[in-house]
């Protein structure tokens, strides 16, 4: 059966010759059943998308908004200077551009603004901002594609698992598991956002890709073809309980693919992959409180140390690793046992009496006698390395101390349940409205191993927000400076569709966009983390010190930009691409220019020289701006503004640069 999202089938449709079509068809047919080797999938028309806030213009394709039909439309032209009737192409007669919504497809030049909806300043003036972008994260990776090229440490995603109940958005129809073609559209909708993914991580960079079981096999050939075999660096099994949707066996498991962006490069660095377990610093504190009001007595500390650590391990804050240490020394250190004191084959030098400390009689010795000499023996005993029993007649065994967890090689599989992160993000909200947040802990752990404390992470696939809490949570910790980019968008899920739509509410509605992702659970969320304070004004915490921001992708006219009209919406992109750091340039001072420690605007040609003097001062003092930005419609002058400034900073000539780059980026070129 031909697909009609299918380039090839819809290629195959417009043939008039119906015995040709017929054949080609048929000849289609076996190619694709014979199909044996490597990651062969129909590679689905690019997705188009519904804009609400994108201005309505000339040669634009629009549909109409309240979706009574799905038919697109060109706008021919308007019926007078207002622009406020539209007349489009076809049998339609003309249209108030309210009724309209602009549709694009993923080929078409796109040209984003950004549009700050909340700004927090909770933090020191040279912290890192967060930043928070709504939009449809395709469109949102070109413009990061251009502020931030080569230039992210991490990248997280979580994805849609594909599995045929999370309505998942393809071409702005939602994929259900009766989609035949469900598992090529997801791939072609993922191999888009990787291949930008990819442009922007930095030589020594990695990708961390969480999936279920559905999908799991085909995106990690995805990822080889994308990024390369040889990069690939772990498959990490999450084991997180029964899952509820499996037909006949459940191991309930997830799993995260990770690939470095050049492996080569990747190694110079070298790997963190070891961690302090969560939970060793609440235990350490918590054993050292039950042992000081023990009185020396063991058996009572060690009773309440178990009935704590039970209770510890309901929270889902420890590791197993943790867990396991259910004995207290007679320091009042938490220790476990291995038992690893039996030789592996009988030796008479390995056969003595071990005494016991408090009675001195010898201790039960294994069959073979013990694993280590006598002199070595002695001496972890006087290191506390050999747990004793409560007499000889116990044996003893060998000991590992809490604290030796502090640098451990992180687990390939790890067992985490997922029901806290529901509850813990109900309790910031005051209520349940996200299913199956991501776990912050769990991430933290993650982003503490592969990045630096000055990392630059991003996560394009936000959903709640969970990635730029656990950044920020973390950098609140140790003290990193870790700067996290989250995009999302305003999605409502499938089932909340339905009922809208019943209602007679249609995407862009007020009431429609009120129950979406982004304004209904990942602003609130972040906003009440770092605030400390809900939207209803009831406290939740102390709040976070740190600076964050909150945008709207918008949609620019080229004209507009070309005149110089939508400065405020491309300030913040200026901002992003000299690292969102300090102030923001937000509009032309009187002596036309303007520098921050980041980034430079030159507005007025006619003061190259003072633009120029200041950039030039601030290079040898030794905080050189990153990038600067020369406005101007001139190459000639943009060269001369070039020569003139110092070497080594780049510079961009805008508006020329952005509107090309936006251009090219539809292909996937430079700057």
């Amino acid at each position: 059966m031909p697909d009609e999202s299918n380039v090839l089938d819809q290629l195959i449709s417009r043939i008039d010759d119906d015995t040709l079509r017929a054949r080609l068809v048929q000849e289609v047919d076996l190619l694709r059943g014979s199909r044996r080797f490597g990651l062969v999938f129909d590679r689905h028309l690019p997705e188009s998308v519904r804009l609400p806030d994108h201005p309505i213009r000339k040669g634009i394709r629009v549909a109409l908004r309240d979706e009574s039909s799905t038919e697109t439309m060109t706008v021919d032209r308007f019926t007078d200077r207002t622009r406020e009737m539209a007349v489009l192409s076809g049998e339609m007669g003309p249209r108030h551009i309210s009724e309209l919504i602009v549709v694009r497809e993923f080929g078409e030049p796109i040209y984003p603004g950004l549009r700050s909806v909340e700004r927090i300043e909770n933090g020191p003036a040279d912290a890192p901002w967060h930043v928070v972008i709504n939009g449809e994260n395709f469109h949102a990776l070109q413009a990061l594609r251009s502020t931030h090229r080569e230039e992210v440490d991490l990248i997280y995603i979580d994805p849609p698992y594909n599995t045929g109940n999370d309505g998942w958005i393809y071409s702005d129809r939602y994929v259900d598991q009766n989609d035949r073609a469900k598992s090529s559209k997801w791939l072609s909708f993922m191999e888009r956002r990787l291949l930008i993914a990819r442009d922007l991580l930095k030589p020594t960079g990695v990708i961390i890709v969480a999936i279920g079981d559905e999908e799991h096999h085909r995106l990690r050939m995805l990822l080889d073809q994308i990024f390369g075999d040889s990069n690939f660096l772990s498959d990490i099994v999450w084991q997180g309980g029964r899952k509820n949707d499996s037909r006949y066996v459940s191991n309930g498991a997830d799993y995260m693919l990770v690939y470095a962006r050049d492996e080569s490069a990747f190694r110079e660095i070298g790997l963190r992959w070891r961690e302090k377990k969560p939970g060793v610093d609440e235990a350490l504190h918590t054993a050292a409180e039950i042992w000081s009001k023990a009185d020396g007595k063991h058996e009572v500390a060690t009773a309440k140390w178990r009935a704590w650590l039970k209770e510890f391990k309901k929270q889902g804050i420890a590791s197993d690793a943790v867990t396991r240490f259910g004995t207290l020394d007679d320091q009042g250190r938490p220790v476990r046992t291995d038992g690893n004191l039996r030789s592996p084959s009988p030796r008479p030098n390995l056969q003595y009496d071990l005494l016991h400390p408090a009675t001195g009689e010898p201790v039960r010795m294994h069959t073979n006698g013990w694993r280590f000499s006598q002199e070595t023996m002695t001496q972890l005993v006087a290191d506390g390395l050999i747990h004793f029993g409560p007499d000889h007649t116990t044996g003893a065994g060998g000991v590992v101390h809490l604290e030796s967890l502090d640098s451990q090689v992180a687990e390939s599989v790890f067992v985490r349940d997922r029901n806290p992160s529901g509850r813990y993000l109900a309790d910031i909200l005051g209520e349940s409205r996200f299913p199956n947040p991501k776990d912050h802990e769990v991430l933290m752990r993650w982003f503490r191993l592969v990045a630096s404390d000055d990392a630059v992470i991003l996560d394009f696939f936000g959903g709640s927000g969970t990635t730029s809490e656990a950044v920020m949570r973390l950098n609140a910790e140790d003290g990193g400076t870790r700067q996290s980019i989250l995009v999302t968008n305003n999605e409502v899920g499938a089932k909340e569709a339905k009922k809208l739509r019943m209602a007679g509410l249609h995407p862009g509605a007020t009431e429609w966009e009120a129950t979406g992702v982004f304004q209904r659970v990942c602003r609130p969320r972040i906003s009440t983390v770092v605030t400390g304070t809900r939207p209803d004004g009831s406290v939740y915490s102390d709040g976070l010190p740190t600076n964050l921001e909150m945008f709207d992708l918008t949609y620019l006219d080229p004209g507009m930009v070309r005149r110089g009209h939508e400065f405020e919406s491309v300030a913040p992109l200026m901002w992003l691409e000299g690292g969102a750091s300090g102030p923001r340039i937000i509009e032309m001072p009187d002596k036309g220019w303007a520098l921050t420690d980041s980034y430079g605007v030159l507005f007025d040609i006619d003061v190259l020289s003072a633009f120029a003097d200041a950039v030039t001062h601030a290079a040898t003092a030794g905080v050189p701006p990153s990038v600067l930005f020369v406005i101007t419609d001139s190459d000639a002058e943009y060269q001369q503004a070039v020569e003139r400034l110092p070497v080594g900073i780049e510079t961009v000539q805008l508006y020329e640069d952005y509107l090309s780059n936006y251009t090219i980026n539809i292909t996937g070129g430079a700057r």
